[in-house]
């Protein structure tokens, strides 16, 4: 059975990266907003570069060039096609938190790049996980790179850089 991983990517922008074991590679999809996980939900998904199946395990840190900053995963499994057309996809997702039919349909939006992710609303998904819940990270595989943690910055530090800026 096909494998999916979901990476959560703290880059320049906070995005999530769906991939798809498919064709010998993970088919990649970057999704802004997180994968929906409730029925109906609908999500911009950008078609990106395949990657190598062995990034399906990947979680640390990318430390220069595009892409840089920490990735974790968020999700992972198996799935099962129900549907495969060259513009519309539709599967049945057996991870954690993502689960139940989920469509991918193309739009062309971005340059043709863009996709929509929809969580469909069929019988057996599993109920929207808590907020809380859905706060917990997966915890490290034995892939796992020591990472460092984001900076944060105080609200004080940001208004003293505003401040010099003017």
């Amino acid at each position: 059975m096909p494998r999916f991983v979901v990476h959560e990517h703290h880059a320049t922008h906070l995005h999530w990266d769906f991939r798809l074991e498919m064709d010998g590679v993970l088919k990649s999809w970057a999704v802004p907003k997180g994968p929906p996980l409730e029925g109906g939900v609908k999500r911009l998904a950008v078609h990106v570069e395949d990657h190598p199946l062995d990034y399906i395990d990947f979680q640390g840190v990318i430390e220069e060039g595009y892409g840089a900053g920490t990735v974790e995963i968020w999700d992972s499994g198996t799935y099962d096609v129900l549907k495969r057309e060259e513009k519309h996809l539709v599967l049945d997702m057996h991870g954690e938190r993502m689960n139940g039919r989920h469509k991918l349909i193309f739009t062309g939006y971005g340059g043709g790049k863009g996709w929509l992710l929809i969580k469909g609303k069929s019988e057996g998904a599993a109920a929207p996980k808590k907020k809380e819940e859905e706060k917990k990270k997966a915890p490290a595989g034995p892939k796992a790179k020591k990472r460092a943690a984001p900076k944060k910055t105080s609200k004080k530090t940001r208004k003293k850089a505003r401040k010099k800026s003017k």
